[in-house]
Formats: structure tokens, C-alpha cells, sequence
């Protein structure tokens, strides 16, 4: 037993390890406009959506599902990385590191089952189109988006509970931007190993069991793709399903690379792993929105008609 447990009050987010301070109000700045690029577009989609008629599809909702957990991550995650290097306030709080490590997991194992919904929704687009309205409805979707939002709540509320117990007697600073399970459990003393495995045969499952419902799916769509007799019909049919795509990939190439290249036994340096992290998991955040806006036919259309109408009504006053 570790009879020297010091009872920590406070963490220490260190960033990005090296930085000089000439830089921290620079970094600072472009962290913030990340962060309003990702509340500005996702609010945006949301808003759209709810406020455009033709838009209460399926497809659109699930878009508003992934809008939500994208801007919930963006605010979970970067205010107080900007606080960091705004105000060199670097603390922060020992339970509020366990709260932010909650939802920090909690809606990346969300976003991975609203994922399959879309991989889903588009397979049976594709391979059942007449059957689609039917099957597929607004409902249908709530009711799935639902259960990808509850599923991973039990199971992160098991994961910080079981990183809660460990005793800490080591260091209080965490090399990361924000507060992980990995980053977090490292700083423990007795267990560690014990509870880090069990955090990661359920990250597992909340990444390669949708990954795997995902690459079958698409599997089905390309081969469905491929039975269409004209090319017209193949490009057409093929590009409903290029938001999805993108998304998708943007979403799990990064993370798939890094788990490959950390079992093939490379390894990054700590500054360049904790940008790498940052990158993948901000950036899409702020990517969506755009795809969702220039890659979708119906939101395309919308958008300008909008603005069309927007324009003649300026014209008519002038």
C-alpha cells in the first residue's frame, strides 16, 4: 500500500509541452476562433434545420445529432485550453478534470453510434429505396439517435467512478489540453493498470463495434452501387452518400492511424501527439458544418433559395 497519498486539489494542464510564452496569446487566438467557427457552424446547422420544412428529414436530423455532440465537445474541451494561454490560468479544479474527462469520452462514444444511424440510414437509402419513407421516418430516427446518446451514459459514469478511486501520489499535471482518462489514470499510483484496461476494452467496443456496422454497411452500398446498370445512375446514387463519407473518414482515419501506428510500435513525441489528438478530434468539429452546407444537395438548394429570396427583397427596396 502507497502510505504517502497526497489528496490532490487541483490539476495542472500543461498544453502543449515546449511553447514558448512569446506564443500563448497567438495560440490563444486561433484556439478561439476554432471555437467560434465550431459554436458559430453548428449552431448554424442546427438552427437551419429546425427553422427549413424540407429539411425535417431523416438524414437532416441525424445531422442535427452530430451538430449537437460536435459543439458540446468544442465547449467541453477548449474554453479552458484558451483560458490557458489567455490568462495563464493553467488549474483546474480536481473533480472538474473528472467532469470534463466524462463528456470528453462520453460524446466521442456518442458520436460513433450516431455514425452507424447514418451508415444506416444511407444503406437502406441505397439498397431499399422504395421502402425508405416507410422504414426510415423522423421517429425512427429520434428513437436511435436517443439510445446512441444514452448507451455510452452508464458506461462513462463506471469509467471516471473507477478512475475516482485510484490513489494519486504522483504528479498533478496533465500533459494533455484537456483532461483524458489516460491522461488522468497515469497520474495514480496503485491499479493503474487494472483500471486503464478496462477503459479500453470499452473504448473499444464504443469505436470498432460502430466502425465495423460502418464499413459493413457501405460495403453493401458500394456493392448495390455497383448493380446499377447506367453510370448516371451509379455517380447519382453514389453522391448522396458523399457527406456521410467524408464525415465518416475525417472522423476515424485519424484515430484508426494512431492506434495502427502505436501497435506497429511507432511512436510520437509528446508534443506531437498531443497535436495530433487536438487536431483530430477539433477539426472535424469545424469541418461538418461546411460538408453538410456545400456537400448536401437539399441544404445546397435551400441555402441559396434563401439567399435568392434574401436578394430580390433587397433589390425591390432599393
Amino acid at each position: 500500500m502507497f502510505t504517502n497519498v497526497t489528496r490532490i486539489k487541483d490539476f495542472f494542464i500543461v498544453g502543449f509541452p515546449g511553447l514558448s510564452p512569446d506564443y500563448y496569446i497567438p495560440v490563444s487566438v486561433v484556439l478561439f476562433i476554432l471555437y467560434l467557427v465550431i459554436v458559430g457552424g453548428n449552431i448554424f446547422i442546427l438552427v437551419f434545420v429546425k427553422c427549413e420544412s424540407s429539411l425535417q428529414k431523416p438524414t437532416y436530423l441525424i445531422f442535427c445529432h452530430l451538430a449537437m455532440t460536435d459543439l458540446a465537445f468544442g465547449t467541453a474541451t477548449l474554453p479552458k485550453i484558451i483560458s490557458k494561454y489567455w490568462f495563464d490560468d493553467s488549474v483546474i479544479s480536481f473533480y472538474g478534470c473528472f467532469v470534463q474527462m466524462y463528456f470528453v469520452h462520453f460524446l466521442g462514444a456518442t458520436h460513433s453510434f450516431i455514425l452507424m444511424v447514418m451508415a444506416l440510414d444511407r444503406s437502406i437509402a441505397v439498397c431499399a429505396p422504395l421502402r425508405y419513407t416507410a422504414v426510415f421516418t423522423n421517429t425512427t430516427v429520434s428513437v436511435l439517435c436517443g439510445v446512441s446518446w444514452i448507451l455510452p451514459l452508464s458506461w462513462m459514469v463506471g469509467i471516471v467512478v473507477d478512475a475516482l478511486t485510484l490513489p494519486f501520489c504522483n504528479s498533478n499535471v496533465i500533459l494533455q489540453c484537456y483532461c483524458d482518462h489516460i491522461a488522468i489514470t497515469r497520474l495514480g499510483c496503485e491499479n493503474v493498470r487494472e483500471v486503464q484496461v478496462v477503459a479500453f476494452v470499452g473504448a473499444m467496443f464504443f469505436l470498432l463495434v460502430p466502425l465495423g456496422f460502418i464499413v459493413s454497411s457501405y460495403f453493401i452500398i458500394i456493392v448495390a452501387v455497383i448493380r446499377i446498370s447506367n453510370s448516371e445512375g451509379r455517380m447519382k446514387t453514389l453522391s448522396t452518400c458523399t457527406p456521410q463519407l467524408l464525415i465518416t473518414f475525417i472522423y476515424y482515419m485519424p484515430r484508426c492511424f494512431v492506434y495502427l501506428a502505436n501497435n506497429v510500435g511507432f511512436r510520437f513525441s509528446v508534443p506531437v501527439r498531443i497535436v495530433v489528438v487536438m487536431l483530430y478530434s477539433l477539426l472535424p468539429a469545424a469541418i461538418n458544418p461546411i460538408i453538410y452546407c456545400f456537400k448536401t444537395k437539399d441544404i445546397k438548394e435551400s441555402l441559396k433559395r434563401r439567399f435568392l429570396v434574401r436578394k430580390i427583397n433587397t433589390s425591390s427596396k432599393t
